[in-house]
Formats: C-alpha cells, structure tokens, sequence
C-alpha cells in the first residue's frame, strides 16, 4: 500500500513537471499566429500604443503601396524566411531591420523605412522564424534569429550590393537579436549597430516578466529553460545580448524610452556600460513606452542617428 502512495505521488509530481514545462513552452516560445486578410492591420495592443495607431495604419499603408522586392532565404535548419527590400538609392547604405517578440517586419518596422530613407539609407525588414510569413514555430529569443541575421547579411552582399554598408537595426528582442551578432564575427560590410530597447538576456527578460506574472522565477524559470531545450531544442542561456556586448567592436547606439515598462530601460544602461566598443552611445527618450521612441520623438531620433552614423556610412 505504501509503495503504492509513494508511486502515486511520483507519477503526479512527474505529470504536473511536464504540464508546467508544455504550459511554458506552449506561452513563452510557441507562436501564435493567427490568418491575415491583406487588408488587416495587425497593431500592438494596449493603451499606451493605441494613441498612435493611426499614424501606424499610414506607415504600413505607405510600405505596402512603395515600390520594393521580396527576399528569401534558407535557415541553418532547414526554415524559409522572408522579408523585402526597398532601395533609397544605388549604394545607399543598407539597414538590415529585425522586429520584436512575435511580432513581424510590417507592424514592427513599418515606420522604420521611412525614418531608413529619411537618413538616406535603403531598407530589408526581415520576418523572424515563427513571424510573419516566414516559416517555424518556436521563437528562440534571439538564439537561432541570430543565425539567421548572418545568412541575412550573406543575402544582401550576394544578391544586392557585394560593397554595401550594413546597419543592423533592432528593436526589442530584434535590438537583442543585433547585440548578439555585433559580439561575432561578421563580414567587414557590417558598420554599425542600432540597438532600440533590447533586453540584456533572454534569461532577464523572462524572469521579468514572470514577476510582473506574480510567479516566482527561481521556481518557475527552470521549467522554462528546460522547454526550451526538450521541446524548442535550443540552449536560452546559450547566447545572451550583455555577454555579445562585451566583445562588440562595432559601432552601436542604444536608444531606449524612460517609461518602458516592458523591457526596462536600466537593462539599456547595462548593455551601454558592458559594450566594448569605442563607438557607442545611449539615447534615452523622455515619455516614450516599450518600442514607442521613434514615433513619441521621430525629429530627434533621426538627428541621433544621423549624427552617429554618418561617419561609418560615408
């Protein structure tokens, strides 16, 4: 009898350890991606982005009717991703442009190839693996995106300009995506890093999050890593944005808003302090929420950057 109590508990202990690994898995890293009509607008909720919905629907409805090619590549793993490609001019420098968390290049980055052209600059938006109309399920936090931003790069010195000037362009977990490529080794055609509101891991984030969850993470964030590695099959931990920072050479300018209660700006300041680079600055932008510091300051977050990376892009 007693072994049979003593088995009973354990098969529930190893039932409620694999529910909660899926019940992770199922709402950290699965994506969630849902049919869209041409005619949709797919916009960040919530209250501190709908005051600039509008003006979002004219920059997805200007990408949309703008003149511009379509882009694929294969994965390391087998996975079609795609993106598109809109031309300032011959040899302008290139923004490689990678959105956030579930997210995807038109919502993400809609307004990002205006500013792009208003610097002169051409633009690929890229939708992440599991995002968008690329191929995938699992979003890995930028572990496996970053592999996939070096065949991004790959593609732009193949198929477009052999002697294009590269700006990796980020924000969110895209700004994450970025950090971890500036910390490798990249083709020399890379020349600058802009890094808007990213995390320092996705370890740090997580646990965040999770707080903000009232769930405790030292219980919790296990499950998460491990359905990561058992149902995702990646490493969490195998990369992090802060660690990259630490063997960045690239020139990189960390542009976060004082109001993120998302991604806090603090972990900004972390990245800017880790960063080796000798070229690197940090913008903070006074009333702007999470991925909102382009559309609160649009004038000044062009100044920034023009006056940053004019001299890596001349």
């Amino acid at each position: 009898m007693v072994w049979w109590i003593i088995f009973g508990t354990l098969a529930f202990l190893i039932l409620v350890a694999f529910c909660t690994v899926y019940i992770c898995f199922y709402r950290i890293f699965l994506t969630h991606r849902k049919p869209k009509k041409n005619e949709a607008f797919d916009l960040p909720d919530g209250e501190e982005y709908r005051p600039h919905h509008e003006r979002m629907v004219s920059w997805i409805k200007d990408i949309r009717a703008m003149p511009h090619t379509e882009a694929s590549i294969v994965s390391f793993d087998g996975l079609t991703l795609y993106g598109k490609y809109y031309e300032y001019e011959k040899s302008a420098p290139i923004e490689l442009m990678i959105h956030g968390y579930r997210g995807d290049s038109e919502r993400d980055l809609c307004g990002g190839v205006a500013r792009a052209f208003a610097l002169g600059h051409s633009a690929l938006i890229i939708d992440h693996r599991a995002c968008g109309k690329s191929d995938g399920r699992v979003i890995s936090f930028g572990i496996n995106e970053s592999r996939d931003v070096h065949r991004w790069i790959e593609y732009i010195i193949q198929n477009i300009d052999k002697d294009a000037k590269i700006i990796l362009t980020g924000v969110s977990m895209g700004a994450a995506t970025a950090m971890i490529c500036a910390g490798e080794d990249l083709p020399s055609n890379v020349v600058g890093v802009l890094a808007d509101c990213g995390y320092t891991s996705a370890k740090d984030i997580i646990q965040k999050v999770m707080r903000d969850m009232k769930l405790p993470p030292k219980l919790f964030y296990p499950f998460a890593k491990i359905a990561a590695r058992v149902l995702g099959r990646f490493d969490l931990e195998e990369k992090s944005p802060i660690e990259a920072m630490k063997k960045c050479r690239l020139p990189i300018i960390f542009i976060h808003g004082d109001v993120d209660d998302f991604v806090p700006h603090e972990m900004s300041v972390q990245n800017y302090h880790a960063c080796a680079s000798e070229h690197k600055k940090l913008v903070t932008v006074k009333g702007a929420g999470h991925a909102l510091c382009y559309v609160v300051d649009s004038e000044n977050y062009v100044k920034e950057l023009k006056e940053f990376f004019e001299p890596f892009t001349r």
